[in-house]
């Protein structure tokens, strides 16, 4: 169950479901469950089922088991079940129990047995390629496997053969016997089992079969009393399917599949066979690069759990499928660090300014608050000298009339200083402006003059004699194009300005002691996390002030 209340209980058709059960006696309790399989991180997508099956079963008073669906050893690895515990644990859920689809195997063979004795399962030695050929296609219907009829001793010596493996890989297949003129592709004869002679990271090389996704999910689903089986709309097809095996092994329960639209974010890829590609051909540095869509890597990016759980909540919960802008995961993240990040200065772009008139040597601790609308955060100290740092962009030398920072002979206010007017500045031998000569008035200390004058712009500063260096990184959407899944080549859209790395930021001296479990807002910047993964100092920007994609969503559409 969730570790945090969440302030609002969402309504849904899922929910309306379970609640009618509740309501008419078909089921005592709710018993959900997470199913992943270990062959990847988990990303965006997986945290919607995250929260709406664990969030049933907390808010319908039930339990939500995790349940990792281990059958295909070769892809599988220990690290991505490490990484699947610690994500959903961060996102804020702890499971009933936790399973393994492994748990099962030899439960899943002894009910592969009972349908061989029931005749509704056969061993089947077509290759891969005839079986394709037989299953036939939408508007033709299949042709029945020579094997199709063999008899049950046959099939029940050929599968225990499997078993003890006899047989290399290929040789043969465990197939549902159903019907091969079905108009659901699904129940022409599926594959239950197939020889695969894998060492499996649970059982050893105890196993050279392998049951399948779709015969081994519904029976761990009744194995474990789930009372509603969740699920994705590409597994709506599958769902008579799903049913036929539970109705001819006769489980005490039969749990009900019920399907929902996954999530589909623009710029975003949430495939894990392609995000596993962005990560082998070294399009990113990892699977928690902070541009990629996995929990891991937003979490390294400076989401928060409750910006995600808020984020699966505003989305809902549909049958029908669409694409979320991700502006709606940004205003999130958005919202929960304007009212709980701390403020700081940092100038990313440093311009040296010198004020000529303010007395040498002189060091001033100024007060500054942590967060303007929360007292309670409480203020820290800031110390101004002669030489600051401001903004590169926050002065122009030929500037337009609603130009509102410093220019020659204009005024600004330094944030929490004085009041400072640009009286000239120095160029390089390249023409560049490297440093500004200002004055301040001294009757401005804290931003305000006392005759009244008003200045329309406030910028931020840092004192040079007292500023940190860092490492900064802005990051910014991963692709160009808004279904890049959709393109023959999803990589000839990766945004070659997803990643800019600036370096020699000058940072304000307290985030010298930054905490990668503490949120910044880098006043008129962006908001800001301190990165886990170098040993300089280095920041990772999570979201800008403002949706900077609005625009370019707009010339998509």
């Amino acid at each position: 169950m969730s570790t945090e209340d969440e302030t609002t209980t969402p309504t849904n058709f899922i929910r309306n479901i379970i609640q009618a059960d509740l309501d008419s006696a078909k089921h005592a309790a709710v018993q959900t469950r997470f199913p992943p399989e270990p062959n990847g991180y988990l990303h965006i997508g997986h945290a919607k089922s995250i929260c709406l099956n664990f969030g049933i079963a907390r808010d319908f008073n039930g339990k939500c088991n995790l349940r990792f669906d281990d059958t295909n050893p070769e892809k599988e690895e220990e690290e991505y079940v490490h990484a699947i515990i610690n994500d959903v644990k961060w996102l804020g859920f702890e499971w009933s129990e936790e399973h393994y689809a492994s748990d099962y195997f030899q439960q899943l063979y002894d009910y592969a047995v009972v349908l061989i004795k029931q005749g509704k399962a056969y061993v089947d030695s077509l290759s891969a390629e005839q079986i394709r050929e037989y299953r036939g296609t939408l508007t033709k219907t299949g042709i029945d496997s020579p094997d199709r009829n063999r008899s049950i001793e046959e099939n029940l010596e050929l599968f225990a053969a499997m078993r003890a493996g006899k047989f290399e890989d290929g040789k043969y297949l465990l197939r549902a016997k159903i019907d091969m003129a079905s108009p659901n592709i699904n129940m022409r004869d599926p594959a239950l089992y197939r020889i695969k002679r894998a060492h499996h990271q649970r059982t050893g090389d105890d196993w050279p079969i392998y049951p399948m996704y779709d015969y081994t999910h519904c029976i761990s689903d009744a194995i474990e009393n789930i009372t509603h089986s969740l699920c994705t709309l590409e597994f709506e097809d599958h769902r008579p399917l799903y049913d036929w095996v539970l109705d001819e092994i006769k489980t005490p329960c039969h749990p009900q599949q019920i399907e929902f639209a996954r999530l589909q974010l623009k710029y975003t890829i949430t495939s894990k066979r392609k995000l596993n590609q962005l990560v082998t051909d070294n399009h990113v540095v990892g699977w928690d690069d902070p541009r990629m869509p996995t929990i891991s890597g937003l979490r390294r990016r400076g989401y928060t759990p409750a910006s995600i759980r808020d984020f699966c909540n505003r989305i809902g919960v549909t049958k029908k499928d669409s694409f979320i802008e991700v502006a709606v995961l940004e205003n999130s993240i958005r919202e929960d660090l304007n009212e709980h990040a701390v403020r700081m200065m940092a100038v990313l772009k440093p311009l040296k300014v010198t004020i000529e008139n303010y007395p040498e040597g002189q060091v001033e601790e100024l007060t500054a608050k942590n967060h303007p609308q929360k007292e309670e955060m409480g203020t820290r100290n800031i110390s101004f000298s002669k030489t600051i740092y401001i903004e590169r962009d926050d002065f122009l030398e030929d500037a337009p009339k609603k130009f509102f920072r410093l220019s020659v002979g204009r005024e600004v206010r330094l944030r929490y200083a004085y009041y400072i007017t640009c009286t000239g500045f120095v160029k390089d031998e390249n023409g560049d402006v490297i440093e500004l000569i200002c004055t301040y008035d001294p009757a401005t200390k804290g931003g305000s003059s006392p005759d009244g004058r008003k200045v329309k712009g406030t910028i931020h500063w840092v004192s040079a004699d007292h500023a940190i260096d860092a490492t900064v990184n802005l990051y910014d959407r991963l692709f160009t194009h808004p279904n890049p899944a959709a393109c023959d080549d999803f990589t000839e859209h990766l945004n070659p300005e997803s990643l800019t790395v600036l370096n020699n930021c000058k940072l304000e001296a307290a985030l010298a002691n930054a905490s990668t479990d503490i949120h910044y807002q880098f006043e008129r910047v962006g908001y800001f996390v301190k990165d886990n993964k170098t040993k300089n100092l280095s920041f990772n920007r999570t979201v800008t002030l403002r949706d900077t994609w609005a625009k370019l969503d707009k010339q998509n559409q």
